[in-house]
């Protein structure tokens, strides 16, 4: 059985066809930039020579796959051309796929499910600068989890940006969760203490919790930060579980940068991806996986309330791909 056709059979054999749709519909503008420039460089060459792989190269960095990654890449498939003799520069994309598909399995469990305490509250903080899609992500993932039954507490701790907390109370009444919330401008670490103390009383599964995009400057913010993660630790020792970092993948190599910048500060336990379906740079998932090492645990495919997936690594791959697994996998 060839690689291709396992990769698609893995796939369906999960009967997952449905996710996979929704992965090849989402990344269709990072599909087309991507595979239409791999197939220009394809159609472009009569062989696989020096030149090739620098247009190769450029092509992969535009993508936003991460320069680290792409240096390794290009130094593995030249590698591979040689081992394989590979004269025709139409069968080194498929080596592309194969070798992306790889960054992942040697990550191991590269993209963890969400620490979802089996007794107990779940404290999920989310991170992340304005502008991002935080609260539309806290919003959908209340959502989804009162769709499977938990009683979900939302705190509105964004309290310093112009009305994120209404923002978020129209979520809360969207997704039929309550919320904790203070006036504009007050302590978020009280109205995270609040919402703890309110979640733990009514018996609640999962608390989300906003916190603020922006201070004056990136060390308030982080203190702030900080100062939450302490209050929550202080009222339920081993939380927060889950530190999510939300970024817009529109914005390509500034949010691998803000990636860089949030990891170096808190600790980030995971990423969610927005937007991806908005973006022809869909390559940033796999350099913040490569190079951050951090899992990236959801990702936005679309504007709906149910278009906000955990991050499937095949699927993935698969939307990048689409066209060019299904016909070989055929073959």
């Amino acid at each position: 059985m060839t690689f291709f056709k396992k990769l698609k059979d893995k796939m369906t054999g999960q009967q997952n066809e449905e996710k996979s749709e929704k992965y090849k519909e989402g990344l269709t503008k990072t599909r087309s930039s991507f595979s239409g420039k791999l197939n220009e460089i394809m159609a472009r060459y009569r062989k696989v020579d020096e030149d090739f792989f620098e247009d190769v190269e450029e092509a992969l960095i535009g993508a936003d796959v991460g320069f680290e990654t792409v240096m390794d890449l290009i130094d593995e498939l030249k590698q591979e051309v040689k081992l394989r003799n590979i004269s025709d520069p139409k069968e080194v994309e498929g080596v592309i796929v194969e070798k992306l598909v790889a960054i992942y399995e040697g990550a191991g469990d590269a993209e963890p499910a969400l620490n979802i305490q089996e007794n107990g509250l779940t404290v999920i903080l989310f991170v992340g600068v304005n502008g991002v899609g935080k609260t539309t992500t806290i919003g959908k993932l209340a959502h989804q989890f009162k769709s499977e039954g938990k009683k979900v507490v939302l705190a509105a701790g964004d309290t310093f940006r112009a009305g994120a907390i209404d923002q978020l109370e129209v979520w809360s009444e969207r997704a039929g969760v309550d919320i904790i919330k203070h006036a504009e401008g007050g302590d978020p670490a009280a109205v995270v203490f609040d919402a703890v103390q309110s979640a733990k009383a009514k018996g609640a599964d999962i608390l989300l919790c906003d916190t603020a995009g922006r201070l004056q400057n990136k060390v308030n913010l982080m203190n702030e930060l900080e100062k939450v993660k302490r209050v929550i630790a202080r009222e339920i020792p081993d939380a927060p579980h889950e530190v999510l970092l939300v970024l817009d993948a529109t914005t390509g190599q500034n949010a691998f940068v803000q990636a860089k910048q949030f990891k170096e500060a808190t600790d980030v336990s995971g990423i969610v991806l927005t937007k991806l379906d908005g973006t022809a740079k869909g390559g940033i998932v796999i350099a913040i996986r490569n190079e951050l090492e951090i899992p990236v645990k959801f990702v936005g495919l679309g504007e709906k309330i149910d278009d906000l997936e955990p991050f499937d690594a095949t699927d993935y791959v698969y939307g990048l791909f689409a066209d060019l697994i299904d016909q070989k996998a055929e073959k």
